[in-house]
């Protein structure tokens, strides 16, 4: 066998994860109807990512509010029963009265970058930290894509997810063991402080999700759940018209999309952009390129990745990706592709499934935003 992640394991594991569709893939034949499948796939589904309860939606605070750049803009926060204080943005247009407006769950990306959450796709009337003005020019031309989709229309809101932004793991509260010289950064937020945090928080993944499986739980099942609560409130607010919510994130943004979207039915369209895989990839060639936010233990056995995102159809979804992102292998990610053109033909819904290739790397600039606002507009404001 060629080179691989795993060496003379590859082959073996790789037969593991046959390439026939999975036990419980609509694709299988096994199931009659859409319904059917749907309820039998999402509760295995939830079962393996062994997701912990959440109460009630939290109490939200508005810790400020402004008014910049046409966009009505207020800061959040909430807590959750774990961990410190969640922070949010919440953006809309400003002077838009009683009118009720679609909300989008906007999701952040993980870029390597776990001191910041939110900060990389949202902004207020504060400058951007330096580093974030990189990460911006270099994923998404420069722009804070929830502002730019908030003026054309949209409630958005923006949440910290767990161990990113406010939610992160501070070095001080860990075993002195681990700390490998590294602290905290402090209220001035150095670049180089930032850099050695962000570092130390890539390595510390593996702890993180030792413990989380110890634990009996799995870090894709505490982050949906983080993200169904911020749906929650994002629904809940006066301005938002709870029938037509969406979501959309690159990255770490778009996996999250996949779960959330694909197990949530609150979410009536969404934007998957730059995460799209198949576990046989991961087995060989990419596992070591992803965070561990993206493994459900034994969910491979039962259905492919992308089949995850396409328990939600018949509705709609649209899938960006470029054709020159090393995170992926094209081949795998064009096989995705068919595999969920292939579920919303069964679904009967192919008019609302898109997949769109761009060129280039790792992005969700100005033309695939643009894209991807069009999407919004076509599923959620139309009568």
């Amino acid at each position: 066998m060629s080179p691989n992640l795993i060496g003379a394991y590859g082959e073996w594991a790789a037969g593991i994860v046959e390439d026939k569709p999975g036990r419980l893939s609509l694709r299988s034949g096994k199931f009659d109807g859409l319904n059917a499948w749907r309820g039998i796939a999402s509760t295995r589904v939830w079962e393996c990512l062994a997701a912990p309860d959440l109460p009630e939606t939290p109490a939200v605070r508005v810790d400020s509010r402004e008014d910049v750049d046409g966009l009505s803009i207020e800061k959040l926060s909430w807590q959750l029963p774990y961990g410190p204080r969640t922070e949010a943005v919440f953006l809309k247009p400003a002077n838009t009265g009683n009118r009720k407006l679609p909300g989008v769950l906007g999701l952040h990306d993980h870029g390597g970058m776990k001191y910041f959450g939110w900060r990389k796709i949202a902004q207020t009337s504060e400058a951007p930290h330096p580093l974030i003005v990189s990460l911006r020019k270099q994923c998404y031309e420069g722009l804070a894509w929830a502002n730019e989709l908030a003026k054309r229309g949209y409630a958005v809101l923006v949440p910290d997810t767990f161990t990113f932004g406010s939610r992160r793991v501070l070095i001080s509260d860990t075993l002195p063991e681990i700390h490998r010289g590294i602290s905290d950064p402090g209220p001035d937020e150095q670049s180089d402080k930032v850099d050695a945090y962000n570092r130390w928080a890539g390595e510390h993944e593996h702890i993180m999700a030792k413990s989380l499986f110890s634990a009996g739980t799995s870090w894709p099942g505490i982050t949906v759940r983080e993200d169904q609560t911020a749906l929650s409130i994002l629904s809940a607010r006066p301005e938002v018209n709870p029938e037509r919510l969406g979501c959309a994130g690159l990255s770490g943004g778009g996996l999250r999309t996949v779960y959330l979207a694909g197990l949530d039915e609150r979410i009536n369209c969404c934007v998957c952009v730059g995460f799209m895989t198949t576990w046989k990839d991961q087995v060989l060639h990419k596992s070591f390129t992803h965070t561990w936010m993206t493994f459900v233990p034994l969910t491979a056995r039962d259905m492919e990745f992308p089949e995850i995102l396409g328990l939600r159809a018949p509705k709609p979804a649209l899938v960006l990706h470029c054709t020159s992102d090393p995170l992926f292998t094209n081949s795998e990610v064009e096989k995705c592709g068919q595999i969920l053109k292939d579920v919303y033909h069964r679904a009967g819904a192919s008019d609302a499934f898109k997949y769109s290739f761009y060129t280039g790397g790792h992005k969700f600039d100005a033309a695939m935003q643009q894209e991807a606002f069009q999407w919004f507009d076509k599923w959620l404001t139309k009568a």
